[in-house]
């Protein structure tokens, strides 16, 4: 099935907003409160033009990149598994089958009623990038929206800047245009800086916990179900913070993943940790009996081996440096 035509009327207002928010802080804010042929107001219009690139080439990319299907031929391993597949599920059984799709599915992935076809750990449909976010853009959709609250911050101190510099002028050129920009990208910015900043934080907490949006709407039934027999409900692929940053190598200056959207790619055993999730399955085999939410083993992504060796280094050197300073101390 190939991919629906990325345009739609969601996308063109994104894209009519960012272009219009780009003209009035280069060319009105920052023009007004510093002049663009000075070396302060030069910085601030390129600084900000970066920004604004790295805001539309990564929503272009999430928007255009497949975010992981299920490919037809798609059949779990049952056989050749050295332990038994396990996942949460809202009955017993251990395979996954999409009736609409007519087909099985790997854990972590749903069926996109929008899309009409299976993606691999599908987070939501996103109708601002007419797509789905799942395990192939997921990375390249969260660094969109940090650039977006990044950038529509520095927008708002600029024309915080530029509307106090203008109201120490006693004559102003060009007053009655500069202020209409002045409401109107003020009327824009702050409901889109909020907006954002509240996405932003959800992603960063459900990232830490290596949570997607429909498996936090489970993990509450989950928890529910659990507390009713005096059990406590753990969500079976969190490794830790510092673990699950490392799956998604969520690096703010990396602008995109690599990571391929198919199913081969995307299923990888992780066995290291498959002791660590023991506790967690009797846990609720005791609480559900035969119909219980079952644990499967975490999935890692399949991204870039040295970006993750980059990561790896980076933490182990930050462990050497607060165990030496824990020891000086």
């Amino acid at each position: 099935m190939k991919q629906s035509c990325s345009f739609s009327l969601p996308v063109v207002v994104v894209l009519s907003a960012i272009a219009y928010i780009y003209y009035a802080t280069v060319f009105v804010f920052v023009n007004d409160w510093f002049g663009l042929r000075t070396s302060p107001g030069l910085m601030n219009a390129v600084i900000f033009t970066a920004m604004a690139c790295m805001c539309l080439f990564n929503y272009g990319v999430a928007i255009r990149r497949d975010p992981g299907r299920v490919t037809a031929n798609y059949m779990p391993d049952i056989e050749d598994a050295e332990t038994p597949i396990h996942e949460i599920k809202r009955k017993g059984g251990d395979l996954r089958y999409c009736q609409k799709c007519s087909q099985f599915k790997p854990p972590r992935a749903h069926h996109c009623r929008v899309c009409k076809r299976c993606v691999l750990r599908m987070d939501h449909h996103c109708i601002w990038i007419n797509n789905c976010v799942g395990h192939a853009n997921y990375k390249v959709f969260f660094v969109f929206v940090t650039y977006a609250v990044i950038s529509s911050i520095y927008s708002l101190v600029l024309l915080a800047g530029s509307v106090l510099n203008d109201a120490q002028k006693d004559e102003q050129q060009n007053g009655g245009s500069s202020r209409t920009t002045y409401v109107i990208s003020g009327v824009l910015l702050v409901p889109i800086s909020v907006a954002l900043s509240i996405l932003l934080g959800w992603h960063i907490y459900l990232i830490l916990q290596n949570k997607t949006t429909i498996e936090y709407h489970e993990g509450v039934r989950a928890m529910w179900l659990a507390e009713k027999v005096g059990n406590v409900y753990q969500h079976p692929y969190d490794l830790g913070p510092y673990e699950n940053l490392t799956m998604l190598q969520a690096c703010i200056l990396c602008p995109a993943a690599l990571a391929p959207g198919r199913v081969e790619t995307y299923l990888c055993w992780a066995q290291a940790f498959s002791a660590g999730f023991a506790p967690h399955q009797d846990m609720l085999v005791q609480a559900y009996g035969s119909e219980q939410p079952m644990i499967k083993q975490p999935l890692y992504q399949h991204q870039d081996e040295v970006a993750g060796g980059l990561v790896t280094i980076l933490g182990g050197l930050l462990r050497a440096i607060y165990n030496k300073g824990k020891g000086e101390g």
